[in-house]
């Protein structure tokens, strides 16, 4: 029975891929998992493993040859094809960085009895060695469905530190959070496999560790561990070599008459991709052979050179400018503004705090009353908790709230569940838990997705009015302010109370403003008047 090759989802917003080239031919072997073939789009390179083990029997589609997400681009069938050992089945034979990366994997790297068949066990480790003073291979761990690559961010330690279990070794950045990896067991750090500003694969290998070693003892096996990769033969033959560019970008460089030093590659090991092209393009690199390359900006002062510092944009900051554009790109964004007068919360707070605290074990903030009101608001005005989805509008009959939080990796949101349903105390201790896990870099994928409507409380900074941006593909994100006291005419007299101005920014594809308008004065209705949450009024 044979078993289909498809081409895998590549990502919210790639709907195509480039054949960049098959590592198999027909007749030979492959086992489940192994790579197969390798995918090019706009963004990153993409490596498809091998659904089943089997023969490879059929390559459908070629390599240069463009094809959508799902297609089919080769078939799998029964049987032992050729040898394993032979050149072609065991090998990428498309550089000599390819080769040199299989002869560091088939050569142990201590002198002792590893085995190149062990696989990675579930919490991203592996045992690389058996006997005295047991290797335990610590690798990238899945972080979601949708992120097959990270990028290595600071490392905790280096070669020969001791480290304890759970200890963190380092962090890995990803295109929504940043994550530190602990250390599965206690021992020694016998070789680190990645430096920072790597980009590794999920399922990839990050350093050895050396279980219940101590500092200062040698590596078991005939040979001693340097400090660090590079001196293996992979890094010695991609530093020299690098990687070309991928066939889509090559081509587009052709039609442009752009030569290598144009184009500067973001794809791994300095791959340029076709979206580098674009982004020379667009910044004045040359169209044609006989064009010649912008001059670079001078600098205003022969001294400004000196005070600059430039600094490579983390995956999550790329992430956050791209989804941020896109949302204005995309949506027919617009917004409105009301006032709320926060006494009513802020007496009502004042009187049950401690008691709340007390009881629940958590304190008793702002939060937990806006997002109930927003679940009351979304609840009467569903098109303002609805997304478009190609030509229908998707109405959504639960209220996952997301909650913008700064951190010092950037702006991240996660999700709180089911906001509607639960209570103020459990909406204040699931955003406390939240909050903490941002900003100790532990979100999970799970607790970032799904939201349905956003709020973002630029009121803690100090800001008094904004226009808050909507997080894509929702249609509604409201912004809290600071609490500022003003006159107000309240009854016919001039009284001070505590004001806020609340925003908010709507896809108005989706949303009239009859209803947004409506929308936010249901919020300032439940704020002056807490007790029509508790009524459901």
């Amino acid at each position: 029975m044979a078993t289909e090759i498809k081409v895998p989802t590549l990502g919210e917003s790639v709907t195509e891929a480039t054949i960049g080239q098959w590592f198999k031919q027909p007749g030979d072997r492959v086992e489940q998992d192994e790579t197969i073939a390798e995918l090019e789009t706009d963004k990153v390179t993409v490596e498809v493993p091998a659904p089943a083990a089997g023969v490879l029997e059929e390559v459908v589609v070629k390599e240069g040859e463009t094809v959508a997400v799902g297609a089919l681009i080769g078939m799998i069938g029964e049987g032992e094809g050729q040898s394993s050992g032979t050149t072609k089945a065991t090998e990428k034979p498309k550089s000599q960085a390819a080769k040199a990366d299989q002869a560091a994997e088939t050569t142990s790297d201590y002198g002792g009895g590893g085995s190149g068949d062990e696989k990675a066990s579930g919490n991203g480790t592996a045992p690389a060695e058996k006997g005295a003073g047991k290797l335990v291979e610590v690798m990238v761990p899945a972080a979601g469905e949708s992120v097959t690559e990270a990028t290595v961010g600071a490392i905790f330690k280096k070669v020969g530190d001791a480290v304890s279990v759970d200890e963190s070794l380092l962090e890995l950045e990803t295109d929504k959070a940043a994550q530190e990896i602990p250390s599965p067991v206690a021992g020694v750090i016998r070789e680190m496999a990645v430096a920072q500003g790597d980009e590794v694969k999920v399922g990839a290998l990050l350093l050895k560790i050396e279980e219940g070693a101590s500092a200062g003892s040698q590596a078991s096996g005939s040979t001693a561990v340097g400090g660090g990769t590079d001196e293996t033969p992979r890094r010695k033959v991609e530093a020299e070599e690098g990687r070309p560019p991928a066939p889509s970008a090559a081509k587009m460089m052709k039609e442009k008459g752009l030569s290598d030093g144009d184009v500067d590659g973001s794809g791994r090991k300095g791959q340029v991709l076709k979206s580098d092209v674009l982004d020379a393009i667009s910044r004045g690199a040359p169209s044609s052979p006989q064009e010649k390359p912008k001059a670079a900006r001078a600098p205003s002062a022969p001294d400004d050179a000196a005070r600059e510092e430039r600094v490579k944009m983390t995956r999550l900051r790329q992430t956050i400018a791209r989804r941020l554009k896109d949302a204005q790109d995309t949506a027919a964004m617009l917004t409105t503004f009301n006032e709320v007068d926060m006494k009513a919360v802020m007496d009502l707070r004042s009187k049950y705090k401690d008691l709340f605290e007390k009881k629940h074990g958590v304190k008793l903030g702002f939060m937990g009353f806006f997002t109930k009101a927003v679940c009351h608001a979304l609840k009467e005005i569903p098109a303002v908790n609805a997304e478009i989805d190609g030509n229908e509008i998707v109405y959504k009959n639960f209220c996952n709230v997301g909650m913008a939080v700064g951190t010092d990796k950037g702006l991240v949101v996660p999700v709180i569940r089911d906001a509607d349903q639960m209570t103020i105390a459990e909406v204040e201790k699931e955003l406390g838990r939240l909050a903490r896990a941002a900003r100790d870099g532990k979100l999970s994928m799970s607790d970032m997705q799904g939201g349905t409507f956003t709020i973002t409380n630029g009121g803690v900074y100090g800001s008094l009015m904004s226009t808050p941006i909507l997080n894509a593909p929702q249609s509604g994100i409201l912004g809290m302010h600071k609490i500022q006291e003003r006159p107000m005419a309240i009854g016919g007299q001039v009284v001070i109370r505590p004001m806020m101005y609340l925003a908010l920014s709507y896809d108005h594809r989706i949303v009239d403003g009859k209803e947004a308008v409506t929308f936010l004065v249901r919020v300032k209705e439940s704020l002056e008047d807490p007790e029509r949450l508790v009524l459901d009024l």
